[in-house]
Formats: structure tokens, C-alpha cells, sequence
């Protein structure tokens, strides 16, 4: 929960970002408080990865402002980079280190880290602390990757793709893991393409297409932006009466299946019910449900996508060494 007063970790006007002729970040407007899980979703070649790096301190923005923990990440300052951290989806560890010898490593760089066994803790790696990193699976692997960007005990943590490629089990303990952060306090930022995982990881999200954000807020208020409302949907037992012409202006058929989409949900179904009881029949798999994040991102995002990102160049080797610390 979050606290019932806030302060913002990151604070974002007019940003903007051009390479060569093309617009990459175009105006954007964003902010996260402390202690939210912020979730930024868009295609590829949307403006993500700009959009992050500049927050980060790896890219110049050409205009706007940007402020995160209060410092100007182009100012390359020591005191932000020591309060953040970073979980990218390739960091590139060393394979053949032991999994509490690479936490220590990166626990090195910073001036108060957290303690080596809470770290493991967290992440839940203590059966795995003296295996090798190449022996272990891509979630262990994953839980590393979030231990390093935990070793200088960051308060805003960037968290790009953090289930990417994994089975059903494993993202779910990705998730209970971010969930575990966000109680301690930890803001979080992350990216992902996966809709269910923003709708429950994350306070806010925002969706942004072609450079600029179309939608903004909670999961489920965005979830019912401009989307057809409500769907109700049924099958009738063999050897019922017809709908009466009052229902069919709401319903159609598919199959063997009676489905409507409607912004008056309870006259609808009022009606139904109604003619249901009178006529004494059941309304066999009867199921009522509002638009996902997913129906609404994909309406949002329609046409916005990027062949192959165009409008994003992805980091070249120097970038992504830069960003391991």
C-alpha cells in the first residue's frame, strides 16, 4: 500500500529525444512516487528504452525536464547512481563466479550496501548461494540479475523485462519478489510486454506509442479506456424459447454461445435475468467481465508498432558495458 503522502521519485516534463530525423521521445509527461511500482508498456521502437536510459543517466535528453530522486540524471552525479539500481536483461555475469561471490562483487561498489545474506534472502537464492551461475536455471539466473541491481541497497530499482522466457511458475515468483521489494519500500520502474504481469505488479502504468504516452493511470482504469464496456456471454439449453426482441438488440450468436458488449451492464442484464426467470430457463456458462489492460493496450496500440524499432536504436556493446557498473 502506498503511504498517504508522497513524494515523487521521478518527475518528468516535456521530454524529448531525437536521433538524426527521427522523434523518439516526443514530449512525454510522467511521474512515480516513492514506493510505486510503475510500469512502462508500449511496442518495440515505442520509446521505452529512451525513454529509461535517459532516466537512468546513459542518454541526453535534447529537451524537457527530468528529475529522479531529486537529482539530474545528466549530470552523471555519484550520490544518484549510488541510490539506484539497474536490472537489465542481459548483465552479462560472470558464468563461472559463485552466486554469493557476484553479489559481493557488485555489493563492493557502493558505500552502504546491504548485507550479503539479506540480499540472498530477498531473492531467494540462499539453497543456491555457493552454486555456480552457469548451473543454474533461467529463474535463479533472474533472481542473480535482481540481486545485483539490490547490492548497493537502491531506492528506485529499474527493472527492464524481468520475466522474459519464463514458465508460468517462475514469473509468478518473479512477482511475488517485486511485491516483497515494494514492501520494504522500494520504488520500481519496470518495462515488460506482458500485460497480466503489469496488471499485477504495477500502482500505475503507462502505455507509450510512436514517442508519446496515449494512456495513463491504474491497470484497471486503463483497462476501460475507450474499449466496449462490459461482455456478457451464455448458452441457452437445447429446446429454449428465442430471446425476445428487446435482448436481441444486445446479444448475438456465435456458435453455440450468445454474447453482447454493452455500457449498461445491469439493465442488460437485468433484462435477461428477467426473461431467464420467467421463462424458467438456465442460463448455462453464464460469464460477465470488463476489458483487461490487454484489450485496451491493444486498441491503444493499434498501427503504433515499429518494424524491427525503428524509431529506437537499440545500445551498441559500449552502451550495455557502460550500464553494467
Amino acid at each position: 500500500m502506498l503511504p498517504s503522502v508522497t513524494t515523487r521519485a521521478i518527475d518528468v516534463k516535456g521530454l524529448r529525444k531525437s536521433y538524426n530525423d527521427v522523434d523518439a521521445v516526443r514530449g512525454i509527461d510522467l511521474h512515480v512516487d516513492e514506493g510505486e511500482v510503475f510500469a512502462l508498456l508500449g511496442p518495440n521502437g515505442a520509446g521505452k528504452t529512451t525513454t529509461v536510459e535517459i532516466l537512468e543517466g546513459y542518454r541526453t535528453a535534447d529537451d524537457g525536464e527530468v528529475s529522479v530522486l531529486g537529482h539530474d540524471p545528466r549530470r552523471n552525479e555519484r550520490t544518484l547512481k549510488e541510490r539506484i539500481g539497474i536490472v537489465l536483461q542481459d548483465p552479462g555475469v560472470e558464468r563461472f563466479l559463485k552466486v554469493e561471490e557476484v553479489i559481493e562483487l557488485h555489493r563492493g561498489y557502493y558505500p552502504d550496501p546491504l548485507p550479503l545474506d539479506e540480499i540472498i534472502g530477498l531473492v531467494g537464492l540462499s539453497e543456491k548461494r555457493d552454486e555456480r551461475v552457469r548451473r543454474l536455471s533461467g529463474g535463479q539466473q533472474r533472481r542473480l540479475d535482481v540481486a545485483v541491481g539490490l547490492a548497493g541497497n537502491p531506492e528506485l530499482l529499474f527493472l527492464d523485462e524481468p520475466t522474459t522466457g519464463f514458465d508460468p511458475s517462475a514469473r509468478r515468483n518473479a512477482w511475488e519478489m517485486v511485491k516483497s521489494l515494494q514492501a520494504l519500500g522500494k520504488t520500481i520502474l519496470l518495462t515488460t510486454h506482458y500485460m497480466d504481469e503489469a496488471q499485477f505488479l504495477a500502482d500505475r502504468v503507462a502505455v507509450i506509442v510512436r514517442g508519446e504516452i496515449v494512456a495513463e493511470g491504474p491497470p484497471g482504469e486503463i483497462g476501460g479506456r475507450d474499449v466496449a464496456g462490459t461482455r456478457i456471454s451464455f448458452s441457452l439449453p437445447t429446446g429454449s424459447p428465442p430471446l425476445g426482441p428487446e435482448l436481441l438488440e444486445h446479444f448475438m450468436v456465435a456458435g453455440s454461445k450468445l454474447f453482447a458488449e454493452t455500457d449498461e451492464p445491469v439493465r442488460v442484464l437485468h433484462d435477461l435475468t428477467g426473461w431467464a426467470l420467467h421463462h424458467r430457463v438456465d442460463l448455462l456458462e453464464l460469464d460477465i467481465s470488463r476489458p483487461s489492460l490487454e484489450d485496451a493496450y491493444l486498441q491503444l496500440t493499434a498501427g503504433g508498432s515499429e518494424e524491427d524499432g525503428e524509431n529506437e536504436p537499440a545500445p551498441g556493446p559500449d552502451a550495455r558495458r557502460s550500464r553494467r557498473r
